[in-house]
């Protein structure tokens, strides 16, 4: 992959991880539950409506969880428009590394609380939002290199 693949594709894990911010923000409010409601009943498959999402703690909870999203994707976005062209290696270690203790908790915390589907989805959400970024870019024709990987 090329430093500009990577690049593109750190807008596309914006995206993926941002995406839930307002899912899970929506959840704050009675009227406005339902998506993270239907989210959280799917993830915790199977889909059967048990899923209350009612508790004023866990409303606040999912206001939280949909800032710390948003943010998260905001900064990923930031990170492949503002710094990725001075540090292409350094911010993709950077969101891997994220992305990895993400998954890591997320999902023993899943099979902790007895979710464990959501450890299986959360498999397909980091294999998308990982995508071509497990690999060190290729060095493009013009662009300087160290030992094959781009500074």
């Amino acid at each position: 992959m090329t430093q500009a693949f990577h690049k593109f594709w750190l807008k596309i894990t914006a995206v993926v991880v941002g995406a839930f911010g307002p899912v899970f923000f929506l959840g704050s409010m009675t009227a406005t539950r339902e998506p993270a409601r239907f989210t959280l009943d799917l993830l915790s498959w199977p889909l059967d409506g048990a899923t209350r999402l009612a508790d004023a703690d866990t409303h606040f909870l999912s206001a939280l969880t949909g800032g710390f999203l948003i943010g998260w994707g905001v900064m990923i976005w930031c990170l492949s428009v503002w710094v990725h062209d001075a540090a292409p290696d350094g911010v993709r270690k950077t969101v891997l590394t994220g992305l990895i203790a993400w998954f890591a908790l997320d999902s023993a915390g899943s099979i902790a609380s007895g979710n464990a589907s959501n450890a299986l989805f959360n498999i397909l959400v980091l294999l998308v939002a990982v995508g071509p970024l497990w690999r060190p870019a290729t060095a493009q024709p013009d662009q300087p290199t160290r030992n094959g990987v781009i500074p």
